[in-house]
């Protein structure tokens, strides 16, 4: 099956996209820095550092994520409870800032946002819970009594 591939070239993906919104986070603090202007009265130091704060918050979240898809893919196994919590946080993140960039954007973002959406999800589905067998009564089995499943002897 294909899932190692997938999980790895989203890994890659999600790390390419951790850097460039750390650069374009980057560029926006350079901006507002240099324009030196306020928004309601908010000192412009302050728009400066939150943009820095919110890239690097955010750009650390992606590399997480393309972390937790690299070793799943390197490993071929399913990352663990936080990993799936994390990747599935990632992927409803990319399904609603793929909505907002259709109109902010265009298209072509829309399009990048849900390809990446598309990764995550096939490799939370690729690497799903594995079937298990029948679950057997442990004493009841070995002892080769027939199990009671729950029920009171009569």
């Amino acid at each position: 099956m294909a899932r190692r591939p997938v999980a790895i070239v989203a890994a890659i993906v999600l790390l390419v996209e951790a850097v460039g919104i750390v650069l374009i986070n980057g560029i926006l603090a350079t901006f507002v820095h240099r324009q030196d202007m306020s928004l309601a009265d908010l000192d412009p130091a302050a728009m400066v550092t939150g943009t820095w704060v919110m890239g690097g918050v955010f750009g650390l979240f992606l590399a997480a994520c393309g972390v937790v898809l690299l070793i799943t893919g390197l490993r071929d196994r399913a990352p663990g409870r936080f990993g799936r919590i994390l990747l599935i946080s990632c992927a409803i993140v990319h399904g609603v800032l793929g909505a907002l960039t259709v109109g902010l954007v265009g298209w072509d973002a829309f399009a990048f946002m849900m390809v990446v959406l598309g990764l995550i999800v096939l490799t939370l589905v690729a690497y799903g819970r594995r079937e298990r067998g029948p679950v057997e009564d442990a004493p009841a089995a070995k002892n080769g009594a027939a199990p009671t499943n729950g029920a009171a002897p009569a």
